[in-house]
């Protein structure tokens, strides 16, 4: 018997995150999560018209596959990827994980090869900007430990957060999405962190589960040059594999000049992978209810209520700030006072406090309106 939160969540992704119309072909790509989540998805496209492709992946192939892979290898797969993915209107990646650091081993000239020559083309180059998509995790045992919860809590609080009224949510963003269409200077001041950039003309995009499940964020892109200052991220971040802690980013006009992290040398080979890997393509604001703490997964962590994201790489076609990356690495900063508290100031004037919003247009915004 499947569980009925399965079809809730296949109802969430078909009819609100992709919005599938009868006819359109929808790729799913899964990894490690159960079959049964899978067959309810299907049974969900085919009542409502849809062309399903599937491929099922498995971490621990996907990193045998690349330990050894040359060039042609990688690019033979990714040419291969891109026309499976030029058939689809839509596309739906789950992404389970028995092991989170699985690519931890990987050299880093495999990564690279995979960045430039099947996941850069596929995912950054085409998914993306032309397909209807959405990307989301599975809830496992190693997740539950990542969140310090029991696996049955873990499952309740992931369901509650990707299954939210997201209307309601996408509704309460509209105002922030107004005031950072209208602002010029933004200020980032935390425990370490004093970070100043200009968004003037940049649109803002409310994220309200079209994109990410779980979702929750409002995102522009910095004006390519202005960013000046320090930025010391409080969470951990996984990229690619490895973890990384204690990451800190100097910029001078943009440019990220100083890196370090608890590996400083595998974090610089990142930043760079290409020129615009040294520069910033996107800003966000957090604002999910339910997230209220980093479990180092990014698409739960860049949700966090009180957090934002400062994230070097490729900056997205609908915020376009003129930055172009095979990387798009988000990193977190919380704002709450239990993680050391912070301002956000937009043309001077103090919107966010220790993680709340404190002008009233964006008061709808705070966790306790939106659940």
């Amino acid at each position: 018997m499947y569980d009925p939160r399965m079809r809730k969540l296949a109802d969430v992704l078909i009819d609100h995150s992709v919005r599938l119309q009868k006819g359109e072909t929808v790729y799913i790509e899964a990894f490690d999560i159960p079959t049964e989540m899978v067959e309810v998805l299907l049974d969900k496209i085919y009542e409502v018209g849809g062309v399903p492709m599937v491929a099922l992946r498995s971490a621990r192939v996907m990193r045998k596959l690349l330990m050894n892979a040359d060039q042609k290898t990688i690019a033979q797969i990714g040419e291969i990827e891109l026309e499976k993915m030029k058939r689809a209107q839509a596309y739906i990646g789950m992404r389970g994980s028995y092991n989170i650091t699985e690519n931890s081993d990987v050299p880093a000239d495999k990564i690279d090869l995979f960045m430039k020559f099947w996941s850069g083309p596929v995912h950054t180059g085409w998914r993306v900007p032309n397909t209807k998509w959405v990307v989301l995790r599975w809830p496992t045992p190693s997740m539950a430990q990542q969140a310090q919860m029991s696996t049955e809590k873990f499952e309740d609080f992931y369901f509650n957060t990707c299954t939210l009224d997201y209307p309601k949510m996408s509704r309460a963003m509209d105002p922030l999405v107004a005031l950072m269409e209208r602002t010029d200077k933004v200020r980032i001041v935390s425990p370490g962190t004093d970070l100043a950039f200009s968004i003037k003309g940049m649109p803002a995009v409310k994220c309200e589960g079209d994109r990410n499940i779980p979702d929750g964020e409002v995102y522009t892109a910095p004006i390519k040059d202005s960013v000046n200052g320090i930025i010391s991220y409080n969470t951990r971040t996984l990229y690619q594999g490895k973890v990384y802690d204690n990451v800190v980013l100097k910029f001078k006009d943009g440019k990220i000049i100083e890196a370090t992290s608890s590996d400083t040398k595998s974090q610089n080979i990142i930043h760079d992978t290409d020129p615009g890997a040294r520069y910033v393509g996107e800003f966000a604001i957090g604002v999910n209810p339910y997230i209220n703490q980093a479990m180092l997964d990014t698409l739960f962590d860049e949700k966090i209520a009180g957090s934002i994201h400062f994230t070097p790489g490729s900056a997205y076609k609908e915020s376009d700030n003129g930055n172009k990356s095979t990387v798009h690495w988000d990193m977190v900063l919380i704002q709450t006072p239990e993680m050391g508290g912070g301002e956000i100031y937009f043309d001077d004037v103090l919107i966010r406090k220790d993680g709340r919003f404190v002008i009233d247009e964006l008061k709808g915004l705070n966790p306790e309106n939106l659940v």
